[in-house]
């Protein structure tokens, strides 16, 4: 496993901060001043303000497609110019550079072995007169260095108490699993925390052949493929490409349309033992 940058440094970001402010490209600036031979690739900057573990969901599920060595900066940081802690954080496999308020929360759950400094030393971050842009005055400064081959020691102590969210897992109601919605993705639908496996784990322990997908006042009867198989009036199930169970409407907005969204209960129960009072919505009226 690596534990420098490759040859050719890959620096992604992730942020909250919009594209019509010169917030990322301040950043930019300052990565490239540092290290020009750097790659700078931006995973999204349209994360919902604040919302810290909308942050968290996106970086897990993309960090796995980078090469060795990359470099991820994360910035949506409530509590910048506050006594939180900035961190660097190294997996051997990648590295994470950001406020210490949770938002790598499922990096330290899938990396229980990774080292977690906090950056300390100013000489690899910018003086500036305020305290409200640490993307850009500590940040983006501490990676451009990194790229550079600057060791990671040199940086800060070890920490072994980072912050780390309550992730919402799923639990058992008798035969049933209890999920939640974690994600509305840009066509609006709706991704639960709830993975194939659950589903093979719900047929085993029932003995029954095929799920019942429960969300909202909706029932899904079993699990479709493609979006292309899903209906434009009723909500339907299927296995997203990151193995998890997502509910969508066939080139509708699920998430407007059924007023769902994050934190809402998705329930997987085997087939031929329907809860009392799980039922059919009526047919949705076409928008």
């Amino acid at each position: 496993m690596s534990s420098v940058p490759p040859p050719r440094p890959l620096i992604t970001l992730l942020s909250d901060f919009g594209v019509r402010d010169w917030f990322v490209p301040s950043m930019k600036g300052v990565i490239l001043r540092i290290n020009p031979t750097a790659s700078i690739v931006d995973l999204s900057h349209d994360i919902t303000p604040h919302r810290i573990e909308e942050a968290g969901f996106f970086l897990a599920s993309c960090i796995h497609y980078f090469p060795e060595g990359t470099i991820h900066v994360a910035v949506v940081d409530p509590g910048v110019g506050t006594s939180r802690r900035p961190l660097l954080i190294s997996t051997g496999v990648a590295f994470f550079i950001g406020p210490d308020n949770g938002l790598f929360s499922e990096i330290l759950d899938h990396y229980p072995k990774a080292e977690v400094r906090k950056i300390t030393n100013r000489h690899y971050g910018l003086e500036t007169a305020g305290s409200t842009f640490d993307g850009r005055d500590v940040f983006a400064p501490a990676a451009a260095w990194l790229s550079t081959g600057v060791p990671k020691e040199l940086f800060g102590p070890v920490i072994h108490d980072p912050v780390r969210r309550f992730l919402v897992r799923p639990v058992w109601e008798e035969e049933s699993l209890l999920g939640r919605i974690v994600c509305v993705d840009h066509f609006g639908n709706l991704i639960s925390n709830l993975r194939r496996e659950d589903v093979d784990a719900v047929e085993v322990r029932s003995r029954c052949a095929g799920v019942l997908i429960r969300v909202g006042t909706w029932t899904i009867d079993g699990l479709v493929t493609s979006y292309s198989e899903g209906s434009y009036d009723d909500p339907c199930a299927l296995i997203n490409s990151n193995g998890y169970v997502e509910v969508f409407l066939r080139e509708r907005n699920a998430a407007v349309t059924l007023h769902l969204g994050l934190g809402d209960e998705v329930r997987l129960s085997p087939r031929d033992k329907r809860v009392t009072g799980m039922s059919h919505h009526d047919r949705l009226e076409r928008a």
